[in-house]
């Protein structure tokens, strides 16, 4: 009998049972925590760790894990949601269309620069915001103009998630990770800015490569020799504009205004409708047009979901910090270049049950920064060691519900990334761990 890759939700709730088993077999713990003024945040307080009473998950618990998870990332479903129901109407218009055409017209024996800038683009908006989950609404885009100039679908994620993801993990700006973690260590913020500049320089130069070399589809007829297109209609051109300006203001809104995911969820919403007026859909048209790209993503809200219902199981049975203090405690006893690449290695593994970046940072740097003290390690190989670990580990972990919804949205497997993508990222960890150990010495 043929061996059958098991579908993503099963891969979810896999993981679910696997958590709740995790309960029953990992003695449960706590360190104490105290409010950081700084970040607004609780962190944990070093050497505080302690065992408590197992408090191991029920079955009844394990079942209403799912519908708490989901509740629990309720935002983000919604912003999948709606973002999915905006750009079906944008699609339906027909601009997205002419405007690919158009694009992959005037880069028809160029594809690689397109390819290059769209990465570019990724990885500074990684880099600048951390953009991992906003993909999703731009997954109907990138698989059309992957496959229009002669790429896999796979492809097309790693251009896009994968250079963002990158350029989060490497990157000196990213506000979720690297400055969260520069502040609770107490290091200047933005410092070895250029350090960090070069590393991403070198990952990200390679991953581009990397895909332009592996990713194209041999069953696929690239535009190369397309006809020119149609000019684009007015109405078109304006829908594209709309568009961009909702994007930029997304942005705007995100680093200046203190938007989140509600916000987000609106401006999509408001520029489906305008897009579908302008586009001459009428109002039934648009409705339905709004229906439709619901039912398209439902099921990458439901995996974001999941991945947070793994989350919540891990601290209903509180084996987290018992995870964290075996993970981290055997450091201090190895040479310092083997204690760095170790600080990233568990850093890795420690993000597979703890998918959110931020909170990461908030339960390890307050570990992590004193047995640096102690041994000898600058503060600001801890933040790079925490950065690259948890950062490059978003590219696999199937906890990772951005990463998982956007394999659905855009119809790939996990077996098919994982294929694809395996070899590349070892490449990329190798380059953070020689930036890792290369740091001992440089600071």
């Amino acid at each position: 009998m043929k061996f059958s890759f098991p579908h993503p939700m099963i891969i979810m709730l896999s993981f679910v049972l696997l958590a709740t088993v995790c309960t029953y077999m990992i003695p449960s713990g706590e360190y104490d925590r105290v409010m950081d003024e700084d970040t607004g945040r609780e962190v944990v307080v070093q050497g505080s760790y302690k065992t408590i009473e197992n408090s191991p998950v029920s079955i009844g618990k394990m079942f209403l894990s799912v519908p708490e998870g989901i509740i629990e990332g309720a935002e983000i479903v919604v912003l999948i949601i709606i973002v999915g129901g905006a750009f079906y109407v944008v699609d339906k218009t027909g601009a997205f269309q002419t405007g690919l055409e158009s694009l992959i017209y005037k880069f028809k024996n160029a594809k690689s620069y397109l390819l290059t800038i769209i990465a570019v683009l990724f990885a500074t908006a990684g880099a600048l915001n951390g953009l991992q989950e906003e993909i999703i609404a731009m997954v109907p885009i990138l698989m059309i103009l992957s496959q229009r100039i002669g790429y896999k679908k796979v492809a097309g994620i790693a251009i896009s998630l994968g250079s963002a993801l990158i350029g989060g993990a490497f990157g000196p700006t990213n506000p979720f990770s690297v400055l969260i973690a520069q502040k609770i260590a107490e290091v200047p913020l933005f410092s070895a800015g250029i350090y960090r500049m070069i590393f991403l320089t070198i990952a990200l130069v390679f991953w581009v490569v990397y895909v332009i070399k592996t990713g194209k589809d041999s069953t696929l007829e690239a535009g190369s020799n397309a006809e020119k297109p149609a000019n684009i209609s007015s109405s078109h051109s304006f829908i594209l504009i709309l568009v961009a300006i909702t994007f930029i203001v997304m942005i705007y809104g995100l680093t200046n205004w203190g938007w989140d995911y509600n916000e987000m969820s609106a401006i999509f919403f408001a520029m489906g409708l305008l897009a579908g007026f302008i586009g001459k859909l009428g109002i039934n048209g648009t409705a339905k047009a709004y229906s439709e790209g619901f039912a398209e993503l439902i099921f990458a809200g439901i995996i974001v979901g999941l991945a947070r219902s793994i989350y919540l199981l891990l601290q209903e049975g509180q084996i987290i910090d018992t995870i964290i203090y075996a993970l981290f405690t055997p450091i201090e006893t190895l040479p310092l270049g083997l204690s760095a690449f170790g600080m990233m290695l568990a850093q890795a593994i420690l993000h597979i049950p703890v998918p959110s970046t931020s909170g990461q940072a908030v339960l390890t740097m307050p570990l992590l920064t004193p047995i640096a003290d102690l041994i000898g390690m600058s503060r600001q190989v801890v933040v790079l060691a925490y950065q690259y670990g948890a950062g490059i580990m978003d590219l696999v972990t199937p906890s990772n519900g951005g990463l998982m919804a956007i394999l659905a949205a855009a119809g790939v497997s996990y077996k098919e990334w994982i294929q694809y993508a395996w070899k590349p990222i070892l490449i990329i960890f190798a380059i953070a761990s020689i930036s890792v150990v290369l740091g001992i010495y440089v600071f």
